[in-house]
Protein backbone atom coordinates (compact mmCIF):
# COMPACT_ATOMS: atom_id res chain seq x y z
CA UNK A 1 0.00 0.00 0.00
CA UNK A 2 1.27 3.07 -0.91
CA UNK A 3 2.27 5.71 1.51
CA UNK A 4 0.45 9.18 1.40
CA UNK A 5 3.53 11.39 0.33
CA UNK A 6 1.59 15.17 0.56
CA UNK A 7 0.71 17.63 3.61
CA UNK A 8 -2.40 18.64 5.15
CA UNK A 9 -2.21 21.66 7.65
CA UNK A 10 -4.37 20.02 10.65
CA UNK A 11 -6.69 22.79 10.74
CA UNK A 12 -8.21 22.07 6.97
CA UNK A 13 -10.62 19.66 6.43
CA UNK A 14 -10.53 17.29 3.61
CA UNK A 15 -14.26 15.57 2.87
CA UNK A 16 -14.71 11.79 1.30
CA UNK A 17 -12.70 10.21 -2.00
CA UNK A 18 -11.17 13.62 -2.47
CA UNK A 19 -7.58 12.88 -4.43
CA UNK A 20 -4.55 14.25 -3.46
CA UNK A 21 -1.02 14.07 -5.37
CA UNK A 22 2.18 13.57 -4.19
CA UNK A 23 4.51 16.50 -3.17
CA UNK A 24 1.22 18.70 -2.85
CA UNK A 25 0.60 21.18 0.19
CA UNK A 26 -2.91 21.89 2.02
CA UNK A 27 -2.54 25.16 4.00
CA UNK A 28 -4.39 26.21 7.23
CA UNK A 29 -7.97 26.58 7.69
CA UNK A 30 -8.72 25.02 3.69
CA UNK A 31 -11.85 22.53 2.72
CA UNK A 32 -11.64 20.14 -0.08
CA UNK A 33 -14.73 18.86 -0.81
CA UNK A 34 -15.67 15.42 -2.08
CA UNK A 35 -14.94 14.08 -5.06
CA UNK A 36 -12.18 16.87 -5.78
CA UNK A 37 -9.33 15.77 -7.38
CA UNK A 38 -5.49 18.02 -6.74
CA UNK A 39 -2.62 16.86 -8.65
CA UNK A 40 0.97 16.43 -7.60
CA UNK A 41 3.09 19.17 -6.36
CA UNK A 42 0.40 21.55 -5.87
CA UNK A 43 0.28 24.38 -3.31
CA UNK A 44 -3.25 24.98 -1.74
CA UNK A 45 -3.12 28.43 0.21
CA UNK A 46 -4.85 29.46 3.39
CA UNK A 47 -8.31 29.49 3.62
CA UNK A 48 -9.07 28.09 0.08
CA UNK A 49 -12.28 26.18 -0.55
CA UNK A 50 -11.99 23.39 -3.28
CA UNK A 51 -15.72 22.32 -4.54
CA UNK A 52 -16.81 19.16 -4.97
CA UNK A 53 -16.13 17.65 -8.20
CA UNK A 54 -13.48 19.97 -9.34
CA UNK A 55 -10.41 18.80 -10.91
CA UNK A 56 -6.87 20.35 -10.55
CA UNK A 57 -4.10 19.14 -12.29
CA UNK A 58 -0.36 18.99 -11.08
CA UNK A 59 2.11 21.78 -9.95
CA UNK A 60 -0.63 24.72 -9.46
CA UNK A 61 -0.59 27.47 -7.35
CA UNK A 62 -3.61 28.55 -5.70
CA UNK A 63 -2.87 31.76 -2.99
CA UNK A 64 -4.94 32.59 -0.01
CA UNK A 65 -8.39 32.90 -0.11
CA UNK A 66 -9.46 31.63 -3.60
CA UNK A 67 -12.89 29.81 -3.40
CA UNK A 68 -12.53 27.17 -6.58
CA UNK A 69 -16.02 25.86 -7.13
CA UNK A 70 -17.91 22.93 -8.44
CA UNK A 71 -17.71 23.15 -12.67
CA UNK A 72 -14.19 24.77 -12.69
CA UNK A 73 -11.28 22.93 -14.08
CA UNK A 74 -7.57 23.93 -13.17
CA UNK A 75 -5.10 22.47 -15.76
CA UNK A 76 -1.59 21.96 -15.03
CA UNK A 77 0.45 24.76 -13.80
CA UNK A 78 -1.99 27.44 -12.96
CA UNK A 79 -1.61 30.32 -10.83
CA UNK A 80 -4.52 31.90 -8.84
CA UNK A 81 -3.22 35.02 -7.17
CA UNK A 82 -4.66 36.18 -3.68
CA UNK A 83 -8.62 36.25 -3.19
CA UNK A 84 -9.32 36.15 -6.99
CA UNK A 85 -12.74 34.89 -7.97
CA UNK A 86 -14.56 32.25 -9.84
CA UNK A 87 -17.94 31.76 -10.15
CA UNK A 88 -20.36 29.10 -11.45
CA UNK A 89 -23.69 30.34 -11.99
CA UNK A 90 -24.49 32.89 -14.13
CA UNK A 91 -27.61 34.41 -12.78
CA UNK A 92 -27.92 33.56 -9.06
CA UNK A 93 -31.11 34.27 -7.14
CA UNK A 94 -31.32 33.26 -3.37
CA UNK A 95 -35.11 33.31 -4.09
CA UNK A 96 -34.76 30.43 -6.57
CA UNK A 97 -31.70 28.60 -5.42
CA UNK A 98 -29.82 26.72 -8.15
CA UNK A 99 -27.83 23.72 -6.14
CA UNK A 100 -26.35 20.89 -7.93
CA UNK A 101 -24.06 20.18 -11.02
CA UNK A 102 -26.63 20.38 -13.42
CA UNK A 103 -26.98 24.57 -12.65
CA UNK A 104 -23.25 25.27 -13.16
CA UNK A 105 -21.53 26.35 -16.37
CA UNK A 106 -18.24 24.68 -17.34
CA UNK A 107 -15.10 27.18 -16.56
CA UNK A 108 -11.30 25.62 -17.98
CA UNK A 109 -8.27 27.56 -17.32
CA UNK A 110 -5.63 26.25 -19.30
CA UNK A 111 -2.30 24.87 -18.35
CA UNK A 112 0.22 28.01 -17.64
CA UNK A 113 -2.26 30.49 -17.49
CA UNK A 114 -1.81 32.94 -14.37
CA UNK A 115 -4.99 35.00 -13.07
CA UNK A 116 -3.88 38.19 -10.54
CA UNK A 117 -5.23 38.66 -7.48
CA UNK A 118 -8.77 39.88 -6.62
CA UNK A 119 -9.52 39.04 -10.47
CA UNK A 120 -12.94 37.82 -11.41
CA UNK A 121 -13.68 35.23 -13.57
CA UNK A 122 -17.24 34.72 -14.92
CA UNK A 123 -18.26 31.44 -15.33
CA UNK A 124 -18.76 29.25 -18.77
CA UNK A 125 -15.46 30.42 -20.34
CA UNK A 126 -11.58 29.68 -21.33
CA UNK A 127 -8.95 31.37 -20.44
CA UNK A 128 -6.42 30.12 -22.95
CA UNK A 129 -2.63 28.38 -22.22
CA UNK A 130 0.29 30.95 -20.55
CA UNK A 131 -2.54 33.76 -20.56
CA UNK A 132 -1.52 36.21 -18.26
CA UNK A 133 -4.94 38.03 -16.10
CA UNK A 134 -3.81 40.99 -14.57
CA UNK A 135 -5.05 41.96 -11.06
CA UNK A 136 -8.12 43.30 -10.02
CA UNK A 137 -9.93 42.39 -14.00
CA UNK A 138 -13.10 41.23 -14.48
CA UNK A 139 -13.16 38.50 -17.19
CA UNK A 140 -16.43 37.73 -19.09
CA UNK A 141 -15.51 36.21 -22.48
CA UNK A 142 -12.79 33.32 -23.76
CA UNK A 143 -9.47 34.62 -23.81
CA UNK A 144 -6.92 33.38 -26.07
CA UNK A 145 -3.43 31.88 -25.17
CA UNK A 146 -0.62 34.20 -24.58
CA UNK A 147 -2.48 37.31 -24.13
CA UNK A 148 -2.05 39.88 -21.66
CA UNK A 149 -5.58 41.23 -20.15
CA UNK A 150 -6.66 43.77 -17.85
CA UNK A 151 -9.76 45.87 -16.88
CA UNK A 152 -13.67 45.92 -16.20
CA UNK A 153 -14.15 44.37 -18.63
CA UNK A 154 -11.07 42.10 -18.99
CA UNK A 155 -9.49 43.74 -22.30
CA UNK A 156 -6.37 42.41 -24.32
CA UNK A 157 -3.82 44.91 -24.40
CA UNK A 158 -0.76 42.76 -25.27
CA UNK A 159 0.56 39.52 -25.66
CA UNK A 160 3.05 37.25 -23.56
CA UNK A 161 5.73 34.21 -23.90
CA UNK A 162 5.49 31.37 -21.92
CA UNK A 163 7.18 33.19 -19.02
CA UNK A 164 5.17 35.90 -18.97
CA UNK A 165 7.48 38.37 -20.79
CA UNK A 166 5.35 40.74 -23.26
CA UNK A 167 5.40 40.41 -26.42
CA UNK A 168 6.55 42.46 -29.84
CA UNK A 169 5.79 41.88 -33.29
CA UNK A 170 7.27 43.09 -36.58
CA UNK A 171 5.33 43.68 -39.66
CA UNK A 172 4.85 40.18 -40.49
CA UNK A 173 3.54 38.99 -36.71
CA UNK A 174 6.59 37.46 -36.22
CA UNK A 175 8.01 37.94 -32.64
CA UNK A 176 11.27 39.91 -31.73
CA UNK A 177 12.31 36.92 -30.48
CA UNK A 178 11.62 34.68 -33.68
CA UNK A 179 9.30 32.02 -31.16
CA UNK A 180 5.83 33.82 -31.38
CA UNK A 181 3.38 34.44 -34.55
CA UNK A 182 0.55 36.63 -34.25
CA UNK A 183 -1.94 36.10 -37.02
CA UNK A 184 -5.69 36.49 -37.09
CA UNK A 185 -5.46 38.06 -33.46
CA UNK A 186 -3.90 34.76 -32.01
CA UNK A 187 -0.02 34.00 -30.68
CA UNK A 188 1.12 30.48 -31.32
CA UNK A 189 4.71 28.84 -31.24
CA UNK A 190 6.13 28.80 -35.01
Amino acid sequence: MKKNNFFIHESSYIDNNVKIGDDSKIWHFSHIQSNSEIGNNCSIGQNVNIGSNVKIGSNVKIQNNVSVYEGVTLEDYVFCGPSMVFTNIKLPRSEFPQRGSEFYLKTLVKKSASIGANATIICGITIGEYALIGSGSVITKDIPDFSLVIGNPGKIIGWVNKKGDKLEFDKNGISQCQEYQLKDNKVSLI
